[in-house]
């Protein structure tokens, strides 16, 4: 009923989250919070925008107003990070960011004296921790996870045969990336006014391109060089950080670096492990047990807590303890290896299935719009008019699917046009 008691700026901006494949669930706490830094009338122009990325007039149009207004207000929510605007040979192109990866962190990805942070930080500790609505909703189900997990680069073999893709390194990232912003920690600037912050690096939180520059030039974010989140990079391995970014093999907007105390995406894993609310890398740790001593630092620093301590069953030497591996859970992420002090009690083998990463954003939202039932919301933008190329380009990303994935969007869309298409790709 939550949704029912909201005013009507708030209410209309869930509703319009909630079109998106990464929405919001409607509760008391999510208005509550948005209150916090988002006004009411803030929150009903965000209600009226494109779910797709759109230009000042597609705006102006949609709110009613006269195009310099429209742009003044498009610079004021961009201001605030709650729209990115991006800049393109065309002029400014705007989009409404998810919640997450998106405006929740943004709003707490650097000190700030417009809001009051210690008690966003509450809301949004009890909206996504306590309740759990909403991260459930997020990563507590079967399908295209939002995030994936990066292997530790130290924590590979010195072993030609292995093959490594270059998506699947962070640095390779970093390397290719046009633009580079360092922000501060989301998650742990969050637990640093709730449950307390651990000691690892708060200045540590990475985006890419598009989403950096706009970042950068609100002041959100530094801008830094590739020689430096490199260096960064170094850092978050010596801490033993997890590296999580957006689940695409080309250009992700973010990797975040994360302890397994504070982070969402790691608490989550921890919660909801068996759904794969992370998507895996493409290796697994093995324990040699003979050369394994049963120190436990392997366990101590896994952020899911796959990996365990258990009796060695040794006759000989009943105290004997040696690590054991969930497979079930572990995100493939290598900080047990580089941690372990003992040369070939563990090290990093390939899965025997390899994990298909979507391409691209575009790729990776049509999979979860699929899957959750909202893939009409991306076709047919009722705040929008579709143009071809639009339609072409996510009908283009369907056309691609398993077949599977490709009966579920036609089942949604119920249109004899999609179906016609689907059967002459031949799958």
């Amino acid at each position: 009923m939550a949704h029912h008691t909201a005013k009507d700026g708030y209410r209309q901006f869930a509703d319009r989250l909630n079109l998106f494949p990464q929405g919001a669930p409607p509760t008391d706490l999510l208005f509550r919070t948005l209150r916090a830094f988002v006004s009411e009338e803030e929150a009903g122009w965000l209600s009226k925008v494109p779910i797709r990325p759109f230009r000042a007039e597609k705006a102006a149009s949609a709110w009613g107003v006269a195009l310099p207004e429209a742009r003044k207000r498009l610079d004021d929510l961009a201001g605030k990070c709650l729209l990115l605007d991006m800049e393109t040979d065309d002029g400014a192109l705007y989009m409404l960011p998810p919640p997450m990866a998106g405006f929740f962190e943004f709003s707490l990805m650097r000190l700030r004296g417009d809001v009051d942070q210690k008690l966003l930080s509450e809301m949004f500790y009890h909206y996504v921790t306590v309740e759990e609505d909403f991260i459930r909703d997020l990563m507590g189900r079967d399908g295209t996870p939002v995030g994936r997990a990066y292997v530790n680069e130290q924590a590979l073999p010195d072993d030609r045969t292995l093959h490594v893709l270059e998506y699947e390194k962070a640095s390779a990232i970093i390397r290719d990336a046009k633009h580079i912003a360092v922000g501060m920690c989301y998650c742990r600037h969050k637990a640093s006014h709730t449950v307390g912050a651990c000691s690892a690096p708060m200045d540590i939180c990475m985006t890419f391109g598009g989403t950096a520059d706009a970042l950068i030039r609100h002041d959100y974010a530094r801008r830094v060089d590739a020689a430096e989140c490199l260096s960064l990079l170094e850092t978050a391995y010596e801490n033993n950080l997890v590296q999580f970014g957006e689940n695409v093999q080309r250009e992700p907007s973010f990797i975040c670096n994360c302890c397994g105390c504070c982070c969402e995406a790691m608490i989550a894993a921890r919660k909801f492990g068996l759904m794969n609310p992370v998507e895996t890398t493409n290796y697994l740790p093995v324990v040699a047990p003979d050369a394994c001593t049963g120190c436990g630092r392997c366990a101590a620093v896994c952020p899911v807590q796959a990996m365990g301590i258990v009796s060695a069953n040794d006759p000989n030497r009943p105290n004997r303890k040696v690590a054991r591996l969930d497979e079930r859970i572990c995100l493939g992420c290598g900080v047990c290896v580089r941690a372990c002090p003992t040369k070939g009690a563990l090290r990093l083998d390939p899965r025997a299935k390899r994990v298909v990463t979507p391409v691209n954003s575009a790729h990776r939202v049509v999979l979860m719009a699929i899957e959750r039932g909202k893939l009409q919301n991306l076709i047919f933008d009722n705040q929008a008019h579709l143009s071809h190329r639009a339609m072409a380009a996510i009908l283009g990303v369907i056309l691609r699917l398993p077949p599977l994935k490709q009966v579920l969007a036609s089942d949604q869309m119920k249109s004899r046009y999609l179906v016609s298409l689907i059967e002459r790709t031949g799958n």
